[in-house]
Parts: structure tokens; sequence; C-alpha cells
């Protein structure tokens, strides 16, 4: 069975991606509320077993570190993946939002969408969830740094993903990315464009 470890994921109750459907789903979190498989900062994976995981799920976490952390963490990707393995990237896209907020005129503490856990402003997405932050007390839930589509790919190669897929939109991108040539199996399941 594959396995997949789903970094930063707070909790199982979370559902993956269906990618991941009957995939054994290893979830690691600083925060040991959400019931983590694993508790640790992800800052730490290198001192993970390597090559352990078919592929790494990291949604909305790596813009919780300073860049040169998040490239601390990257690197920690491609340790505990396999050889064949990938990581599937997912961080607010700053490009998207300051284009939004400069077509709709608005200001930093203006609504931008409606989630689960609540309205989200335009602060929310740089900062983080203000609202969450504050409940919680916990300043790991802070944003640190941001991502466009271009600097996104240029922190995966710096980290050792010198293949990246990229596609973005909802204020979001999404990258698949691969320490080797992605596979057929990779390839097939995220329909990545024929890479030769």
């Amino acid at each position: 069975m594959r396995k997949v470890l789903n970094v930063g994921g707070n909790s199982k109750d979370i559902p993956l991606p269906s990618q991941y459907a009957g995939w054994e789903h290893v979830l690691l979190d600083i925060d040991p509320r959400g019931s983590p498989d694993v508790v640790c900062d992800a800052r730490e994976l290198s001192n993970l077993t390597g090559s352990t995981y078919d592929s790494v799920y990291c949604s909305h976490n790596l813009e919780h570190y300073y860049r040169h952390d998040a490239v601390k963490v990257l690197i920690g990707f491609v340790h505990v993946l396999k050889a064949d393995g990938f990581a599937f990237v997912r961080v607010p896209d700053l490009g998207e939002l300051m284009r939004t907020v400069i077509e709709k005129n608005l200001d930093i503490d203006d609504f931008l969408y409606q989630s689960p856990a609540g309205p989200i402003t335009v602060r929310d997405v740089i900062y983080g969830y203000g609202v969450e932050i504050e409940r919680s007390g916990n300043h790991f839930y802070g944003h640190k740094t941001g991502f466009t589509q271009k600097s996104l790919l240029s922190i995966l190669k710096i980290a050792g993903f010198p293949w990246a897929f990229t596609q973005v939109g909802n204020l979001e991108v999404m990258a698949i990315a691969f320490p080797e040539k992605p596979t057929e199996y990779a390839a097939r399941l995220f329909d990545l464009p024929n890479n030769g």
C-alpha cells in the first residue's frame, strides 16, 4: 500500500485529495490537539527515517515558515520521499491576491470569501487566519512568508525538486513536484503533460 505523509494537515477529519484514495494516511503536525500520527516540527523532517513515503501532501502549511525555513521543510520532503515519490503542495497565491485587491479596490480588512472556518479577509490570506490565531494563542498559525506561482517553483527547485508542475486558481497555487523524473503512475494520477 502506498503511503502519504500529510505535513501540517491538522486533523485526519480533513479529507485528502482524491488522488490519495486507498493510500495509508500518516498525519504529521506540530500541534498534538489534532491527534497526529507524528508530532513534529516540519523543519525537523530530516530527523525522520528517509525514503519512507510515496508522497508528501502539504496544504496551506508552507507559508507558516520564514522562507529560509520553508526551504528546510522542502529539503525534508526530499529526505522522507522514496526515489520515485512526489510532493503535492498547496499555498495561497499572493499574486492573484494582489491582482484581486487592486481590481476590486479592497482594503486589508475587507472580506474576500467565505470558508468553512468563517469569513476570510485580505489580511487573513497574507498573515494567517486571525480568528484562529487569537482563539488558539498559537503563533505557528501565522503566515511568515508568501508565494506566487513563480516563487513556489523557484523554492522547490532550490530544495531539490527539479521537476515541478503548477496550477493556479481560487487564490491558490498547487504544485506537484518530483526529486526524480516523474513516473508514468504519477503522470496519470495528476494528468501531467507528457514529459518525454
